[in-house]
């Protein structure tokens, strides 16, 4: 949720894609305060790889929230989501549950580690890639 998936839907939304980002209400999405640097009081990180996007403020792990998450699918082409496997479907969100509803839909799950493996619960983020790969280790 950090670069993988808003940077994806950011090259949709520069192609021309209607993207709609769904963040939790109230801080809202973690990276709007990462900086410096910022414009105005928002991270200059977070504007760049959330332009060509409207934004929503929905809590998922509610009820409502998830009828919300799943009314925006039936209408919708595409669904990205960037969270650990397993987490969205906990909340009835989860590739099987959006294709009961919405059959029509692309759904990209993005993941440090994939779908299975040893490794699937780990969040993934590039210093860890680097250092899983050996990269650091070459680079310093």
């Amino acid at each position: 949720r950090v670069l993988a998936g808003p940077f994806a839907t950011m090259n949709l939304g520069d192609l021309g894609a209607e993207v709609i980002k769904v963040e939790r209400p109230g801080a809202g999405d973690d990276t709007r305060v990462w900086g410096p640097p910022f414009a105005g009081t928002e991270s200059v990180y977070f504007l760049s790889v959330n332009r060509n996007k409207k934004s929503i403020a929905i809590n998922m792990k509610d009820s409502e929230g998830a009828k919300l998450i799943r009314e925006l699918a039936v209408v919708s082409d595409v669904f990205v989501e960037n969270y650990i496997p397993g987490k969205l479907a906990e909340m009835g969100l989860g590739y099987e549950d959006i294709k009961k509803i919405a059959p029509h839909i692309v759904y990209c799950s993005i993941t440090g580690y994939g779908q299975t493996g040893p490794m699937v619960q780990r969040g993934g983020y590039d210093s860890i890639a680097a250092a899983v790969s050996g990269l650091m280790h070459i680079t310093g």
